[in-house]
């Protein structure tokens, strides 16, 4: 994986080597071993069945959907889906694991190799290989900062099912590792398997960086814990590579560790030194059979699967004609791209017109006035006070010269205030562009009227006033009047 990323040492140039565990809350309406519930928000301990506060005599009983959820990431993934898999007990203690150990799946997951093709902002195409999915149940969450001679513990999330997605070791710069989560959470989000909320705690990762000269050996890694957004993935990864090149740069030598990183100072700290597979002691769980899966359940997950965001950007450039930046804006989030393909088949239907001849207009209306208007006001496009409905009737208004570029602006922003329709809003509002002909021609004898010099220097070989007797006409229709048909006229009115 070449890469002109470096950290610059001393000794010259040092390669990151970053591998990625992703754990993806799997979307379903319970947890993957009990009938609880897994809504964000719930009450401490409102969410939490004797399963999973792992009360004497209860027995898991594995969750369907959180499979078909697993198989059918790892089809999108282009990855192995294994036919028998098995889950095992990870042994470890924490005050918010109930058990004491962890359903996971270590030697056979069900899902195998498969690979993501990512695109840096600075147009570097990498694939990044998979190495395998998991299923295994979350633990819940100790609470700190409420008493300052206690711990509080939370057990809604204990038993919440995971999708552990390990990356290989492929990336070799933070924008790369920056781009992988990027995609994986387009894809995943596509699917429907993960909402991949990193703020609320549903998609985060592991990362695990180290660094090397170019060509030697991997380094001793280490890992970074439960980091939950794209931004301080990678600022994690800068810090831990420098660290590392500054103590190797030393004489010093790297312990394989794990790491927690302080978004407030931008650096990781040491918390635990990391274990190893044998210190779990990974045995198979006795109170669940091995996962079978037929290949029709495989054929109906396949046949479950969406337009994933690679072959619709393509589809968007391709049929479309979309710019590769427009289409990778649109496909980017799943609700985004189900708000412009409504948009399009609204504009498509309102102007006549076939969807590849209003798509443009569309793209750029979204990405531009929409996407900045949500920006400004805090919202998500699911959250949008305008509706792809009133989005389509808007550019057509503005399509058909009812309103103009400075009008259709104004019409939006109030759309965005009241929610009203844009037509309406127009009709109520004087907001129509003008296109009559003889009250512009008569605004245009006004305007030449007290002008009669301009007129006069016009007449006299001074093209360039004609912009002025332009804006003089524009502002007595207060910015009405169509550009198009004051053009027209004033050419024949002035000679």
């Amino acid at each position: 994986m070449a890469s002109a990323y470096a950290i610059e040492g001393r000794t010259g140039p040092w390669e990151l080597v970053i591998g990625l565990e992703v754990h993806a809350q799997v979307v379903s309406n319970a947890k993957l071993f009990s009938g609880a519930a897994t809504a964000f928000g719930g009450e401490p301990n409102s969410q939490v069945s004797l399963v999973d506060a792992a009360m004497p005599g209860m027995l898991p009983v594995l969750n369907g959907e959180c499979v078909r959820q697993a198989v059918r990431t790892g089809l999108a993934l282009g990855a192995k889906i294994n036919p028998w898999s098995r889950f095992d007990r990870k042994n470890y203690f924490y005050a918010d694991l109930p058990q004491g150990y962890q359903i996971s799946q270590f030697q056979h997951p069900v899902v195998g190799e498969g690979a993501i093709d990512i695109e840096t902002d600075d147009g570097e195409a990498v694939t990044i290989g998979i190495e395998r999915i998991h299923l295994e149940q979350d633990a819940g969450k100790s609470v700190h900062d409420l008493s300052p001679d206690r711990s509080f513990v939370d057990l809604n999330r204990s038993g919440v099912a995971l999708m552990e997605i390990v990356s290989k070791p492929d990336m070799r710069s933070p924008a790369q590792a920056g781009a992988y989560v990027s995609t994986l959470r387009a894809i995943l989000r596509a699917v429907g398997s993960c909402d991949g909320n990193m703020q609320e705690g549903s998609m985060r990762a592991d990362v695990n960086v180290s660094v090397r000269k170019a060509g030697a050996p991997f380094g001793t890694r280490c890992e970074i814990k439960n980091v939950n957004s794209i931004r301080f993935i990678q600022q994690a990864i800068v810090y831990e590579a420098q660290r590392q090149v500054a103590i190797l740069e030393d004489g010093g030598s790297i312990h394989q560790e794990t790491r927690l990183f302080d978004p407030d100072k931008g650096e990781t700290r040491s918390l635990r030194s990391k274990e190893d597979a044998h210190d779990y002691r990974y045995f198979p769980e006795p109170d669940l059979l091995p996962l079978e899966l037929t290949e029709a359940f495989i054929a109906e997950c396949r046949a479950s699967l969406p337009e994933l965001p690679a072959a619709k950007r393509a589809r968007y450039e391709a049929d479309l004609g979309l710019t590769p930046y427009l289409a990778g804006v649109l496909t980017a989030d799943a609700d985004a791209s189900a708000w412009f393909e409504a948009l399009l088949a609204e504009s498509a239907a309102r102007q006549g017109k076939p969807a590849a001849q209003v798509a443009e207009k569309a793209a750029n209306w979204m990405t531009g006035d929409l996407f900045g208007a949500l920006n400004r006001l805090g919202l998500d496009i699911s959250a949008s006070p305008v509706s792809p409905a009133q989005g389509g009737e808007l550019l057509a208004l503005l399509a058909d010269g009812t309103l103009s570029g400075p009008l259709a602006k104004q019409v939006f922003e109030i759309m965005l205030e009241t929610g009203e329709d844009p037509g309406a809003i127009a009709e109520a509002r004087g907001l129509k562009q003008v296109s009559d002909t003889g009250a512009l021609e008569a605004a245009i004898a006004d305007v030449m009227a007290a002008n009669a010099d301009k007129v006069a220097d016009y007449r006299g070989g001074k093209d360039k006033l004609f912009g002025f007797f332009v804006g003089q006409v524009m502002k007595a229709s207060g910015g009405k009047a169509n550009p198009a048909v004051v053009n027209d006229l004033l050419k024949k009115a002035l000679g």
